[in-house]
């Protein structure tokens, strides 16, 4: 093989390669296209996507005002009982005083 044949086997190789090589990357881009269908697609996703997180968010909101109601009403219950509970024992105790002078007084 002289120098001649050597150069145009060797532009014959690398024309076939870049040939190759193109041929991959144009059916990689037309298999991996986005049709303008798909990207009604995407667009309607990202719509769906942004309303669920606004859902998501006024569900979250809503949940810690009710929390925040629910807390502020067992503050308020768990007091109320506080104040009957201390009505009661006060009350017992004034039973028991009233008993024990009834005794003294029906003894005495």
């Amino acid at each position: 093989m002289n120098r001649t044949e050597f150069i145009i086997t060797t532009a014959v190789i690398l024309f076939v390669a870049f040939g190759l090589g193109w041929f991959a990357c144009w059916l990689i881009n037309r298999l991996s296209r986005v049709t303008q269908a798909e990207m009604g697609e995407l667009d309607q996703m990202a719509r769906d996507l942004h309303d669920a997180e606004e859902t998501r968010d006024q569900a979250i909101a809503y949940l810690e005002t009710r929390e925040a109601e629910l807390i502020n009403q067992l503050n308020q219950s768990n007091a109320e009982l506080r104040a009957a509970m201390d009505g009661l024992r006060d009350a017992r105790r004034e039973a028991a005083e009233l008993r024990n002078y009834i005794e003294r007084v029906s003894k005495g």
